[in-house]
């Protein structure tokens, strides 16, 4: 039965992640970059200033100051999809993948903008004050009661999308190879997650805000470090590394097969996976923001893909590919970048500092995407119930700790495929909005 359902799965993911997705998310990102003439990249330096407090207002409506709201999104996007995600994009396209991963995150930035910029200017408030906002708030509050079936579609979507498959299977997965235990153990692992992740997830949204501004820094930079000293251990094939990502991206196997279409698509797939720009998460945590200026939280969105997929994503791809263990295995997803790490580092010390890295990066992404199912949830029948998916959440991480990572992997890409068709839809259609905002904002800051 099971295998069945896996099957089917993995037929949906293979059809909707065809060209029409590809021509959906990257064509809309194309056109979001052109639309805005390239302005808000002008304003990078603002996203940051706005990013340190710079225009932190505690008195304004929200629950999350600009940096949680970025740290708590960026907790959600730069977990294993960096690590793992990587892996399975190098084994799957080859180091060209990796190329269109950077396409599509430079693009996806200014889809970020979009997006983000939307949720702050149609999210709703209750009477308590928390905010709620996604797409499907700006679709309801924005186009009106004629799209709200595009908005149902998201949320229902976001129910299954949202679920920890691919990050708990893969935090289980690594376990199990560092401590060399058999795989029935795996529901014991499972079991320990959900435990630990309940703990900040049942405290909701602030709680959740505020451990990811302190995980997130920490994370990002102590894997920075660990690469980078396995980088330097191996400086004079790094130059190498990107002129095989560049030339295989249009003339490796691959491309040369007559199979460049679906080296683009595993890319972007995989760049949807690790940024999620177009995809529609981001925007449920950004609309939380403090502020009044829906500009400014959309030019902080845009630094989450930067650092995702550009830094975190590439560091990754330089470990597996600079110490050749794609070539030398069949491993995939999270036990590639282990061989990886333990090529070059001294014995063991591999497997403790990609089992710490994953600890954290996991969990950080755990603990984000159990917010995301309470907005879609609550969205569905009423806010006050949202709470309700969190239970839900901490069942299915026993579960997807010992399901297969390809169903994983198909059950996730499956969701954020149907995600994604509302998110960008509602953006293209409401650019004209966030521009109007826009002209008006960066005129105020000139003057």
């Amino acid at each position: 039965m099971f295998e069945t359902v896996e099957g089917l799965v993995a037929s949906f993911s293979s059809w909707v992640w065809d060209w029409p997705l590809l021509v959906l998310l990257i064509g809309g990102g194309f056109f979001f970059l052109i639309y805005s003439r390239f302005t808000p990249y002008f304003y990078f330096k603002h996203g940051i200033d706005v990013l340190r407090g710079k225009y932190d207002q505690n008195n304004t409506p929200g629950q999350l100051s600009h940096f949680q709201a970025l740290s708590s999104a960026i907790a959600a996007t730069v977990g294993m999809g960096n690590i793992s995600g990587v892996a399975v994009a190098i084994v799957a396209g080859g180091p060209g993948a990796v190329f269109w991963m950077w396409i599509s995150a430079l693009i996806g930035m200014a889809t970020k903008f979009y997006t983000c910029s939307l949720a702050v200017m149609y999210r709703t408030t209750d009477k308590n004050g928390n905010t709620y906002s996604g797409p499907m708030y700006v679709i309801s509050n924005g186009l009106g009661a004629r799209w709200k079936p595009l908005a149902v579609l998201f949320a229902m979507a976001g129910l299954v999308g949202t679920l920890p498959a691919f990050t708990a299977n893969q935090l289980t997965q690594t376990l199990v190879d560092v401590m060399e235990l058999d795989d029935f153990y795996k529901w014991y692992i499972g079991i320990g997650l959900a435990i630990i992740a309940s703990v900040v997830i049942l405290g909701g949204i602030r709680r959740i805000g505020a451990v990811a501004s302190k995980l997130v820094p920490f994370m990002v930079i102590l894997y920075f470090v660990t690469v980078i000293t396995i980088l330097s251990m191996q400086i004079t094939i790094v130059p190498d590394m990107f002129v095989l990502i560049f030339k295989d991206a249009f003339f490796g196997e691959a491309a040369a097969g007559g199979a460049l279409g679906y080296l683009i698509m595993t890319g972007v797939k995989r760049a949807a996976f690790s940024n999620e720009a177009g995809v529609g998460t981001a925007p449920m945590m950004h609309g939380t923001a403090k502020t009044n200026e829906p500009i400014r939280e959309g030019l902080v969105a845009m630094i989450g893909p930067a650092i995702d997929t550009l830094l975190v994503c590439t560091l990754t791809a330089l470990a597996i590919l600079s110490t050749g263990v794609w070539q030398q295995t069949s491993s995939n997803g999270i036990s590639l970048t282990l061989d990886a790490f333990n090529t070059v580092l001294p014995y063991h010390l591999g497997n403790v500092v990609v089992l710490i890295m994953v600890l954290i990066f996991a969990f950080s992404t755990l603990f984000s995407y159990s917010y995301y199912g309470t907005v879609c949830l609550g969205f569905l029948t009423k806010p006050k119930y949202g709470k309700y998916y969190n239970y839900i959440y901490i069942i299915s991480i026993v579960i997807a700790a010992v399901v297969k990572i390809e169903f994983a992997i198909d059950l996730i890409d499956s969701a954020f495929a149907i995600m994604a068709i509302p998110t960008v839809i509602s953006g293209l259609l409401l650019a004209p909005s966030v521009n109007k905002e826009a002209k008006m904002y960066f005129a105020k800051l000139k003057s």
